[in-house]
């Protein structure tokens, strides 16, 4: 048995224990408060260091760094993921008490789509070499207009899989608990709990559309890529209830990803030795992972220190309260 294959079943062992151990745990229906989610963070991060640490023995330093890279890309990634659950959230007026249950069933959603994603992804570029360049472009593009989106409003009535959802799917008028369905006159009917699981369901997978592409312009490697990824999937849950107060705050956030991408964009594609079949000079350059790893780094500690320094000012024409 390979080293691989014994992280692979390390890590076949870990993730679903810790995934039962918070069903469980949070099995009844309350809010999750600021400290309890602050801590169950730090405890997927550590997971997520241990297995690295674990790589870095069984498979070396370039793997545990391109574990660690890809972790690091795809959490950051995945910030932008917490501003729409935010969103659905209020929109649908999903009770707090509630939020944790649709989140724990969407990331379980969430790791079997991407798994897909990612292998469809390293087919592609493993058997047909010109799509790095398709990958790479779509990176830079993606970059480009997340710098532009910051005053956009995402309306959820134009989700088309809400649409199509409400269409065919019998809904009950109300909220039945935690429950995803209700009968109702001996008619078993989805609850509107269920419909807003599927709508951020079908939001993973727009946003997989991106964080996929960044992270195989990284490595090749599916053990690397699918336990980064899903390291980070992981630890999204807490990190929602742990920074939903102070989220919307990283003002700059959207530059410092819109950044990310492009590098990795551009990455991607010099990384080819040839184009089309052409040998270009300045193609075939293979930027070191520590120097990736410093670059990311240092973009995401810009953004959020610039965030809290150049906070975004409050309209002052509101008048002030009477004592």
């Amino acid at each position: 048995m390979t080293n691989e294959i014994i992280l692979w079943v390390v890590f076949a062992v870990i993730v679903p224990a810790a995934l039962v151990f918070d069903l469980v745990l949070h099995g009844n229906d309350r809010k999750i408060r600021m400290k309890e989610a602050l801590f169950w963070s730090a405890i997927w991060i550590a997971l997520a260091l241990i297995f690295a640490i674990l790589i870095f023995l069984m498979l070396g330093s370039e793997k545990a760094l391109n574990f660690v890279t890809g972790y690091l890309v795809e959490e950051s990634l995945s910030v932008d993921n917490l501003f729409v659950f935010l969103l659905l959230f209020t929109y649908f007026g999903v009770s707090e008490n509630h939020q944790h249950r649709v989140l724990f069933w969407g990331i379980i959603g969430a790791v079997v789509m991407r798994g897909v994603f990612i292998l469809t992804g390293i087919t592609l570029l493993n058997h047909l070499q010109w799509i790095i360049y398709i990958f790479g472009a779509f990176l830079i593009f993606t970059g480009i207009r997340l710098s532009f989106q910051k005053e956009e409003e995402v309306d959820p009535e134009k989700n088309p899989v809400l649409k199509i959802f409400r269409k065919f799917v019998p809904l009950t008028k109300n909220y039945h608990g935690h429950s995803f369905f209700k009968k109702v006159e001996g008619k078993r009917l989805a609850t509107p709990l269920l419909m807003v699981l599927v709508v951020i369901e079908a939001t993973d997978i727009i946003f997989a559309m991106d964080s996929v592409p960044a992270i195989l312009s990284i490595t090749r490697n599916t053990f690397i890529v699918f336990t980064s990824n899903i390291f980070a999937i992981l630890g999204l849950r807490s990190m929602y209830f742990a920074l939903a107060g102070i989220i919307q705050k990283l003002r700059f956030l959207n530059y410092g990803l819109s950044a990310i991408l492009v590098f990795l964009g551009i990455k991607m594609i010099i990384s080819s030795k040839t184009f089309f079949g052409l040998n270009v000079p300045f193609l075939g350059i293979e930027i070191p992972i520590g120097i990736s790893l410093g670059v990311i780094a240092g973009i995401l500690a810009i953004a959020a220190l610039a965030s809290f320094i150049w906070p975004e000012k409050k309209d002052n024409n509101t008048p002030a309260k009477k004592e």
